[in-house]
């Protein structure tokens, strides 16, 4: 990938404490599997930002959507865009008006920036705010430029500083943590629940984990790939695990639905094996399906138990049958998560406490330098890597 034109993203703004203005390289996407090394300007921090020299980010399996597709479900890019919104970093120089942060700090960077002034920001939902602006995404135009570039600048408040002991690569899984608190405060888990999560990646090995501390006492995670479920397992992110045959998710939408019935019925066997004395075996007290797929989510709506629930993490195919009475009859409570909001300082207290699994484990395969960007998207769409290995987060170090 040659180094492309210089483009000017940004207006300079004159702040205290700053760095001059400079180019920093950055990987832009400009079509499916099309990636350049461009050189943009960045300017000074502005009132109230950051300039972040970005360290680490993880690929997430949204930015191997854009990377593959141009697109993220209904979500479609129309110009050029910068991927990565997992991400680390340490502040070079301060905007006016920021206090509590100075150079050299450590941060995490939470890249959704919302408006704080609408219905959903004044109710503590900024996630749902309509002029939300996040890094990577192809949602805001023009879209907002992702973290796969050598600096940038942030508004502090969404900056999170992070503890001495906890590394700059742990402080990059903080994002994909934070759906997983988010998925499981909006779930209503209680002491002794039976918690059933589809898919082993790393939003769903972060649920399950986040399951068993909300007070889930029975956690079974399930996927097509063995070494996902085991690695789950030998990790303890889920108590249980279950692999699910290479389906035959096929012909007509009945067939297509008592093939997903037969797969609830499977994994919730597997899921109250030993517990049968104790429970009626009706289902799961909460679902949660971190795949996105319409298999996954059918399953998951007969996995759950009458008045339990529904947990849509994943987003995957935007349009999806479901067999609806499933959840009338059962008053099976269908819930959306989008992204997370608030969840940032518990993440940051959890990596502190080291009650997780170790996240840095997570990480599998580890790329340096933005040229590599696409040798790491390309393996991050897959779950073994050439000699085998699994392949769970990819992490780009800039």
């Amino acid at each position: 990938m040659a180094p492309g034109a210089f483009i000017d993203l940004f207006q300079p703004i004159a702040v205290q404490h700053s760095a001059k203005s400079s180019s920093v390289q950055a990987s832009v996407l400009v079509g499916p599997r099309n990636l350049q090394l461009e050189y943009r300007h960045l300017p000074e921090p502005a009132s109230g930002e950051l300039q972040i020299a970005i360290k680490y980010t993880g690929v997430c399996g949204s930015d191997v959507s854009y990377y593959k597709k141009f697109c993220n479900g209904d979500l479609k890019a129309v110009g050029p865009l910068t991927l990565g919104h997992e991400s680390s970093g340490v502040v070079e120089a301060i905007g006016e008006g920021v206090t509590g942060f100075h150079v050299g700090d450590r941060v995490a960077l939470e890249v959704g920036v919302p408006c704080d002034s609408c219905r959903a920001c004044q109710k503590g939902r900024y996630n749902l705010c309509p002029k939300m602006r996040f890094r990577s995404s192809a949602k805001s135009i023009p879209h907002f430029q992702g973290t796969l570039q050598q600096k940038l600048n942030h508004p502090a408040k969404w900056c999170h500083k992070i503890p001495a002991h906890v590394s700059l690569e742990a402080a990059a899984m903080l994002e994909p943590l934070a759906v997983a608190i988010h998925a499981t405060r909006r779930a209503s888990i209680e002491p002794g629940d039976t918690a059933i999560v589809f898919g082993a990646g790393t939003v769903g090995l972060l649920t399950a984990a986040m399951a068993q501390i909300s007070g889930a006492s029975n956690v079974l995670i399930a996927d097509l790939d063995a070494g996902r479920v085991a690695y789950a397992l030998n990790n303890r992110f889920a108590t249980k695990g279950f692999v699910v045959e290479a389906p035959n998710y096929t012909g007509s939408t009945e067939d297509k639905i008592r093939f997903a019935q037969e797969l609830a019925d499977d994994v919730v066997t597997e899921a109250f094996k030993g517990r049968e004395a104790f429970d009626d075996l009706q289902g799961a007290d909460v679902v949660f399906d971190c795949t996105g797929k319409e298999m996954c989510v059918q399953a998951g709506l007969f996995a759950a138990r009458p008045g339990g629930q529904l947990v849509m993490v994943g987003m995957g195919t935007p349009i999806q049958t479901l067999q609806m009475s499933a959840a009338h009859l059962k008053e099976v409570d269908i819930i959306g998560i989008f992204r997370y909001c608030g969840t940032y300082a518990t993440g940051i207290r959890l990596l502190s406490s080291g009650v997780l699994p170790g996240l840095e484990d997570m990480i599998t395969h580890r790329f340096k330098g933005l040229a590599s960007t696409q040798e790491a998207m390309e393996l991050a769409s897959r779950t073994v890597d050439d000699k085998g290995n699994l392949v769970l987060k990819v992490l780009i170090e800039a």
